[in-house]
């Protein structure tokens, strides 16, 4: 099993707020400035305190995830960084090179995390304009040209989306990164099937999860292929439950009803699978207290009425934050990418009390 941390690279804070767009905003959760001294003093809090690599988000509202981790590479010794990056914004032959150079620069520090993106205004303020199942199918044909080239082919490729002659690497790597994706539709689910090798979910519920994890093996066997499975929570953990309920009280309390409405609203119009799951969970309701919105033993919603994508905690004890983890690897899930806020202290938090209890089971 291997446990990963979160890079705040749109800002810090006690509260929650939104991770990578610039719409909509909790000034509470951005009193901390993403910082190159900031976010460095995460990165090796994560380093220190056990973590194995530090997820880095991409969006309109957060700092460029290939600088800001090129940047952090001196600062860290061993950690590793999840780069998420989006397709189609970049040809396939660049991401491959950029990814080649920062394999050899970092001495193999580098992980993957192809993001095909769900919100359609988002999008289109970027400059694509392609539909949620047009994005998938360029996002495979992104990928057979990303790992061809990293394999040290030279190939000629003619999709719908991508088309290349001659493609390849001057200076193919020893060591290919591996390649992440998160999506819940089956679009999403046919290309991790054949080109990704570690398939992000959301913090589900084990009853959603389990079988979302069951179908997409099946699918890549079907093409021959084998993954390992992660998932992307948060975690509110303390000494006794009683402290961490009534962090994730003090945490609802700092989220303004101006600011769930709006997120609500933009979660309405996206096309994103995933995020219709996450939202489900919630419904768009604050409820009468953290524990209304418990969706399953110490599994919390709440943090997905402002913030988009990953929505859950898991809230609790460090003993049964570490118990309701190892249930989801029971299910069949190799890594978890967690995060806290703020960020800095809750990294040596989970760090040093959650990750030995879980370790030792």
């Amino acid at each position: 099993m291997e446990v990963h941390w979160f890079l705040p690279s749109r800002g810090d804070g006690r509260d929650v707020g939104p991770a990578t767009t610039d719409r909509g905003h909790n000034a509470a959760a951005l009193r901390r400035r993403p910082t190159l001294e900031y976010l460095a003093a995460v990165a090796q809090a994560a380093e220190q305190s056990g973590f194995t690599a530090v997820l880095t988000p991409t969006g309109s509202g957060c700092e460029d995830a290939w600088v800001l981790c090129s940047a952090l590479l001196p600062r860290t010794s061993r950690l590793e960084f999840l780069v998420a990056f989006r397709p189609g914004f970049v040809l396939p032959t660049l991401a491959a090179q950029q990814a080649a150079t920062f394999q050899r620069l970092s001495g193999g520090r580098l992980r993957l995390n192809v993001v095909t993106g769900g919100d359609p205004v988002e999008q289109r303020a970027y400059g694509d304009f392609l539909g949620h199942g047009e994005r998938y199918e360029r996002t495979g044909e992104f990928l057979e040209v990303l790992r061809r080239c990293l394999a040290g082919e030279r190939f000629d490729l003619a999709g719908r989306h991508v088309r290349v002659e001659g493609a390849g690497l001057t200076q193919p790597v020893d060591v290919v990164p591996p390649v992440y994706l998160g999506g819940a539709s089956p679009a999403a689910e046919e290309v991790t099937a054949r080109w990704v090798d570690r398939y992000l979910l959301w913090g589900e519920p084990p009853p959603m999860a389990g079988p979302r994890i069951e179908r997409v093996r099946e699918k890549a066997a079907a093409h021959g292929r084998t993954l390992r499975f992660g998932m992307r929570l948060h975690v509110v953990s303390r000494d006794t439950p009683e402290q961490a309920w009534a962090e994730a009280d003090r945490m609802l309390a700092g989220m303004p009803a101006s600011a769930i409405a709006a997120t609500q609203e933009r979660f309405a119009r996206m096309d994103s699978v995933g995020q219709a799951r996450m939202a489900s969970l919630h419904g768009g309701r604050a409820g009468d207290g953290a524990r209304s919105l418990e969706v399953a033993p110490n599994l919390w919603a709440g943090i997905g009425l402002v913030r988009e994508g990953a929505a859950t905690a898991l809230v609790g004890s460090h003993e049964q934050v570490a118990e309701r983890l190892a249930e989801y690897a029971a299910l069949g899930l190799d890594e978890f990418v967690l995060s806290g806020y703020p960020h800095l202290e809750e990294a040596w938090r989970v760090g040093e009390e959650v990750l030995p209890l879980l370790r030792a089971r």
